[in-house]
């Protein structure tokens, strides 16, 4: 499922959407939500209440029947399924992503540094929906044959992003890379010091260990994904940001500690999706009942 709001962000994110259904095998559902009041240009003097909201669902319904049309050219074998909704935007989107396998959302925003501000349905919608959620920007930059990058910590978090990436790698073709973020080096420390040197070589093999737990299970059920691991003394949100330039996908948990209580990966979502310069999904871990 994708959000549409008319914005070029959007855009890209049904575009991207459509893009993972085809892969998927399956419908594309791309919703836009009427505010009331609507904002701005759709405001329509001299017209009741009623009107109003009419021409601002009429509206909506012809930005979605294009972008169907043009769908349908594109990708005919693509199944497009568009509707309206009414209320709160994050609301809305909540509820009609309840039966999808996924939410994907253009990151929109104004301003000089479009990759450092995050809409604010974006933000509230990765905390309220369920399902994992993409975010993409009409700016982003990666590689048609990029690598698709998974943050590890070694929790049940990170475990339910590291499923979605290896999908998403074996459905695409990509490699997967792999990384998990060692902190306790200090970080006003530029460059490690001939001191750290063993105890680093240490803290490599436990990442090492710790990389090879969470992907094992993985790997079985997808054999054909190559897979690169990579162990950082930088922070999560750096170590991530590094590797994620002309990546396909970055894919992160939603928040969480590793099993050694060091290890900081799900408390970084919100800086990926705020600065990585590539779609990010934010993968919440599975809901126990």
């Amino acid at each position: 499922m994708a959000g549409h709001d008319g914005s070029e962000q959007a855009r890209a994110a049904v575009d991207w959407a459509a893009e993972e259904a085809g892969s998927r095998g399956c419908a594309l559902a791309v919703v836009q939500v009427v505010h009331w009041p609507p904002p701005g240009p759709h405001l329509v003097p001299g017209t009741e209440e009623a009107e109003q909201q009419l021409t601002a669902r009429t509206h909506a319904e012809a930005l979605l029947a294009d972008i169907a049309e043009e769908l349908g050219k594109s990708r005919p074998e693509l199944t497009v399924r568009t509707s309206v909704e009414s209320g709160r935007t994050g609301e809305a989107l909540t509820r009609a992503a309840e039966q999808a396998e996924l939410l994907v959302i253009g990151a929109s925003g104004q301003g000089a540094l479009p990759r450092v501000v995050l809409g604010s349905t974006a933000a509230e919608l990765l905390h309220s929906c369920a399902r994992p959620v993409v975010v993409v920007r009409s700016t982003d930059s990666y590689a048609e044959s990029g690598p698709v990058v998974v943050g590890v910590d070694g929790s049940d978090i990170s475990s339910a992003a590291i499923a979605f990436a290896y999908d998403f790698a074996d459905r695409h073709h990509r490699e997967l890379l792999a990384v998990h973020a060692w902190a306790d080096l200090p970080m006003h420390v530029a460059e490690p010091v001939s001191g750290w040197a063993e105890d680093w070589q240490d803290t490599s093999r436990r990442g090492q260990r710790v990389l090879a737990d969470a992907l094992a299970s993985h790997s079985e059920r997808h054999p054909e994904v190559v897979v690169r691991r990579t162990v950082s003394i930088d922070r999560p949100a750096r170590a991530l940001l590094d590797t994620a330039d002309g990546a396909a996908l970055l894919v992160v948990g939603s928040h969480g500690r590793g099993t050694l209580g060091r290890l900081l990966l799900g408390s970084v979502s919100h800086a990926m999706v705020y600065h990585a310069p590539c779609p990010v999904a934010v993968v919440h871990p599975p809901t126990k009942s």
